[in-house]
């Protein structure tokens, strides 16, 4: 595996081998960290981890579009719940660098959602390296309402608050929608100056149903749910450009979405982006793709 000392980059706060990362959604349950260690990634995001286990939607709820290298889920956080996800972290045995995805149980209205949020944060604080924050899901029901201004300036400033009285304050990222209208980015990014939390991860997945190869007819049978993958490339690619730009290069962002080559990689890594996640990518190009992507000079 040719991790160099070139290939490393600190990031806030946080010394990483490389920039390629595996994103949440994969290992909901912090339950394969030590195998995906050894496939060469430099952090793992497990989740989305939500107080209580929960079921997730219905089945069927994951669907591959092959011709498009896409997927469409809505899985709706399904996962074992908090103490399920500390008891994993503690047998783990790798020193990848590990961050938590925590969200709230699709039964919690969203007047009671910071509750959910906050006790994630508490109790997962000892046991992870960096926390992103997910209101931006589009398969829990009125999730992404949770990305209106006071309520994520409310959500945001909590966190803040409890984490600045640790005696080892986290890192805290916030998991951004591709489809935010540009008045709602903007909004976005001024919370997070003003809470000044450490990160953006950008991008979710996508309800666009745009760039794909298949008939209407197919997509319609497929129903609701996330589109991943290389049809989410560009969009995800600007967006990191314009938050890159917009914030002066400031905040450190890791660009998500539709990253399945090498060149992907560099692609979001000169838009702006720090560090990088795969998830479709790796679905369909398997794990070599981090050592493919490591012979380039980042």
């Amino acid at each position: 595996m040719p991790d160099t000392k070139e290939s490393e980059k600190e990031v806030f706060g946080i010394k990483f081998k490389h920039p390629i990362g595996l994103a949440a959604g994969f290992d909901k349950n912090a339950e394969y960290i030590d195998v995906l260690s050894g496939f060469g990634f430099s952090f793992i995001e497990i989740g989305a981890v939500t107080p209580l286990p929960q079921k997730g939607n219905p089945k069927p709820r994951l669907f591959r579009l092959k011709k498009d290298k896409a997927l469409i889920n809505r899985m709706g956080f399904n996962n074992k719940g908090l103490s399920n996800a500390i008891k994993n972290l503690k047998k783990r045995k790798s020193n990848v660098i590990v961050g938590a995805n925590i969200g709230k149980n699709t039964l919690t209205p969203n007047e009671q959602a910071n509750d959910d949020y906050v006790r994630c944060f508490e109790d997962l604080h000892d046991y992870v390296d960096y926390f992103t924050v997910n209101v931006s899901c589009p398969n829990i029901k009125d999730l992404r309402e949770l990305q209106d201004k006071e309520a994520l300036l409310d959500l945001l400033s909590k966190l803040k608050k409890i984490n600045a009285e640790k005696f080892k304050p986290k890192p805290i990222l916030l998991k951004i929608s591709p489809d935010l209208t540009q008045e709602q980015l903007d909004d976005t990014l001024r919370i997070i100056q003003k809470t000044e939390i450490d990160g953006i991860v950008a991008v979710n997945t996508t309800t666009s149903r745009t760039n794909l190869s298949y008939s209407d007819e197919k997509i319609q049978q497929i129903g609701n749910g996330g589109l991943s993958g290389s049809p989410l490339k560009d969009k995800a690619t600007e967006l990191i450009r314009y938050i890159h730009q917009k914030t002066n290069g400031e905040l450190p962002i890791v660009g998500v979405g539709g990253i399945m080559t090498a060149e992907d990689v560099q692609e979001k890594l000169d838009a702006g982006a720090s560090l990088v996640q795969v998830f479709t990518g790796f679905i369909y190009e398997g794990p070599g793709i981090v050592k493919k992507s490591l012979k380039l000079k980042h």
